[in-house]
């Protein structure tokens, strides 16, 4: 599809107007647009958008109990956040596992999430402190907003519940409670540049050793990054000792419904996934 108009708006107000035509391809660092672009895997539209001028969406913050960060808020940024590494300090490690240094700079929290890939290693950490998302589109003339619990924004690899006239615009969380401990592990032939063959990521408030508030988290082990709920379940008020880590561990292959491609069979990742929960499990411990 041909190209017919492109604009590069600096206010929200302006990017949504821009929105609500339709027919509209938007991008930021363009990290994953051109490349998929390029390969024939999606299509340019006729009014290209460049967002990555919009003023306010660039940022990292804390208010009051709330983290807020921008959709535009780039990988590097977050990797070099005292704020998030102070409290979330497993969204920086996840940051840190994330393609290279060049693609660092460019790609931006919103751009990694609204790709919707499966393996999306951003969309792991942020599971685990259950992040909402807030979506702006422009209705009839008036800014509109709606707030998306992180869990319920991806539908399909690829997809997301976001219509063609919103775009994702802030990530916001509560500042995890004391004693909230939390670990990323990505699995690949490379540390960083390599996209997942399976990531995990574990979460909760640990009191003498008993596990509170646990979230558990799988990337590249579903069509979508997801919840483990099962493996949650068991986990929810025991004692983080070696049985209740190998049950839990037994327990995540459940929660997970992974395929085979060129990076892994699906009997191969779902027992990544036993392997690396029950790593991830010991460490938090």
């Amino acid at each position: 599809m041909t190209i017919e108009q492109y604009a590069a708006p600096e206010t929200l107000d302006e990017l949504t107007r821009l929105l609500s035509g339709g027919n509209a391809l938007i991008f930021a660092g363009g990290t994953d647009v051109m490349p998929q672009t390029r390969a024939g895997a999606r299509q340019f539209q006729p009014y290209l958008i460049n967002a990555s001028r919009v003023a306010g969406l660039r940022g990292i913050s804390r208010e009051g109990a709330r983290i807020r960060i921008g959709a535009l808020t780039t990988v590097t940024d977050i990797l070099e956040s005292n704020l998030l590494s102070e409290h979330v300090p497993v969204l920086v490690e996840a940051a840190d596992c994330f393609a290279s240094g060049q693609v660092r700079n460019t790609a931006t929290l919103g751009g990694n999430l609204c790709n919707a890939s499966p393996a999306a290693d951003l969309a792991i950490p942020l599971l685990l402190v259950d992040a909402e998302l807030e979506l702006s589109s422009n209705d009839n003339g008036a800014p509109s907003r709606r707030v998306v619990p992180i869990s319920d924004f991806f539908v399909a690899p690829g997809k997301t519940v976001l219509k063609p006239t919103e775009i994702l615009t802030r990530v916001i969380f509560d500042a995890p409670p004391s004693g909230f401990r939390a670990r990323f592990i990505k699995f690949g032939t490379r540390p960083a540049l390599d996209i997942a063959v399976v990531s995990v990521g574990v979460a909760g408030a640990t009191a003498n050793m008993v596990f509170a508030i646990t979230r558990v988290a799988f990337g590249a082990a579903a069509p979508t990054p997801i919840r483990g709920k099962k493996t949650e379940e068991l986990l929810e008020g025991r004692l983080l000792v070696d049985d209740t880590i190998l049950a839990a561990s037994s327990a995540a292959q459940k929660d997970v419904s992974p395929i085979s491609d060129v990076r892994g069979s699906a009997w191969y990742r779902r027992e990544l996934v036993r392997t690396l929960t029950e790593r991830a499990l010991h460490d938090v411990a």
